[in-house]
C-alpha cells in the first residue's frame, strides 16, 4: 500500500468517531437556528461558508432582530480567537506548502486540531490526512445542521435526549487522548477551573479566552525547565 493510501485510511480512521459524534450538534445548531428565525438555505450558507460550530453557536443564542453586528462579531472574535494559537502549533508540523496551509487553516477545528497534534507525535501532517479529515467534517456539519434545519420543531428540547452534552463529551474524549503526563493534566485543570469561574462570574464568551491563555501559562510553568529554555 502507499504512503498517500495509508495517510489517507488514517484520516478515515481517526475522523471517523468525531464525525459520528459531531450529527447531534449539527442537528442541534440546525434546530436552534431554525427556532430564531433562519431557513434551511441561510443555515447550510452559514455552516458551509462559516465552519465554526462554537462561533456559530454563540452567534445563534445572541440573534435578534435586526442582528445586533457589532456584538456578533466581537463574541465570535473573541471565541475563535484560540484558532490563532492552534495555527501557529500546528504550522512547523504540516506536510505542505504554505499556500496549501493557507488552504487548511479554513477547514481547522478544535477536533482536527487535537486529532493532528495527537498524530504529529509520531509523524508529519500529510496533505492527505488533513484533507479527509477536513472534507468529512466539513460535509458532515454542513449537512447535518442543515437537517436539523429542516427538521426544525419536530426534534423537541435537545436536552430531553441529552443532546445539549454531545459537545462536552466530545472534547473531553479529545483531551483525554493526550494521556495523562503531569504538565497536561496541569493545563487542563488550570483551563477548566479558570473558565469555569470566568464564566459564573462575568459569563460568555470572555471564559473561551480566558480559558485559553490561563491553559498557556500554565503549560509554560509546568513543562521542564529545559523545554522552556
Amino acid at each position: 500500500m502507499t504512503s498517500y493510501k495509508r495517510e489517507i485510511r488514517a484520516g478515515l480512521r481517526d475522523i471517523a468517531p468525531v464525525a459520528v459524534a459531531a450529527v447531534p450538534i449539527g442537528l442541534l445548531f440546525g434546530a436552534l437556528a431554525a427556532a430564531k428565525g433562519l431557513s434551511p438555505v441561510e443555515v447550510a450558507l452559514m455552516s458551509g461558508l462559516v465552519f465554526a460550530g462554537g462561533a456559530q453557536f454563540a452567534a445563534t443564542e445572541a440573534w435578534l432582530h435586526p442582528a445586533p453586528i457589532a456584538a456578533l462579531t466581537f463574541a465570535t472574535l473573541l471565541i475563535n480567537a484560540r484558532h490563532v494559537l492552534m495555527g501557529a502549533s500546528l504550522s512547523p508540523k504540516l506536510k505542505m506548502s504554505r499556500s496549501q496551509q493557507l488552504l487548511a487553516m479554513f477547514f481547522l477545528t478544535d477536533e482536527s486540531w487535537a486529532l493532528s497534534e495527537r498524530r504529529a507525535l509520531e509523524r508529519p501532517i500529510t496533505g492527505a490526512y488533513w484533507a479527509v479529515m477536513a472534507v468529512i467534517l466539513w460535509s458532515n456539519w454542513t449537512i447535518s445542521s442543515t437537517l436539523g434545519a429542516v427538521l426544525g420543531s419536530f426534534m423537541g428540547d435537545p436536552a430531553r435526549i441529552g443532546a445539549d452534552f454531545a459537545f462536552t463529551a466530545l472534547f473531553i474524549g479529545l483531551v483525554a487522548g493526550f494521556g495523562r503526563s503531569r504538565v497536561t493534566l496541569v493545563t487542563v485543570g488550570v483551563s477548566a477551573a479558570v473558565a469555569a469561574l470566568v464564566h459564573y462570574f462575568v459569563g460568555a464568551p470572555w471564559h473561551v479566552a480566558s480559558g485559553a491563555l490561563a491553559g498557556i501559562a500554565a503549560a509554560y510553568l509546568a513543562a521542564p525547565k529545559e523545554v522552556r529554555e
